[in-house]
């Protein structure tokens, strides 16, 4: 399968889900940092990524700007229609698209795409839509293990770690 496109929500995905406030009533949100090495696979790919999340806070926009995640989908209400629009820009299918998500609002997306998984806390009724349930909790490097799953599975593994260690 030639996977074309990465799709990643981020609340329960990159972080544990939680909404932390600060004194000023600012939203905070911990990333685990070693989801960062899943982006940076699949840049040596040059497989393109894209968040896509219902949150609308700038948080998400930092780390996606911090990482040099170009394609950003914030408030999004139906994660499917703004894919398979997506996708015919880019000009590919739902069957080229990797997806990762773990909650009620990324099953249609789970449903529609060539891979999609979950990671190991998503509710039950959530994993039964994914192909795959990734064993590493949201918030605790589930994005890079996807990725390195992903890879693996399609025989890319090797290559983007020779990419890396050649840099």
């Amino acid at each position: 399968m030639k996977i074309k496109l990465v799709i990643t929500d981020i609340d329960g995905v990159w972080t544990d889900g939680g909404m932390y406030y600060d004194l000023n009533g600012n939203e905070l949100k911990k990333f685990n940092t070693s989801d960062s090495a899943g982006i940076i696979f699949l840049k040596l790919l040059e497989i393109p990524i894209a968040i896509m999340t219902g949150e609308n806070i700038p948080i998400v926009s930092n780390r996606a700007k911090k990482l040099q995640i170009k394609h950003i989908f914030l408030g999004v209400k139906d994660k499917l229609k703004i894919a398979s629009d997506f996708c015919e820009e880019l000009g590919i299918s739902l069957d080229e698209v990797a997806f990762i998500g773990d909650d009620i609002n990324d099953i249609k997306l789970l449903q529609a795409v060539g891979y999609s998984a979950c990671p190991e806390n998503a509710p039950d009724y959530v994993k039964k839509y994914a192909q795959r349930t990734i064993p590493v909790k949201g918030g605790k490097g589930a994005f890079r293990a996807f990725v390195e799953k992903l890879l693996k599975e399609n025989q890319l593994f090797d290559k983007a770690l020779e990419l890396y260690l050649n840099q």
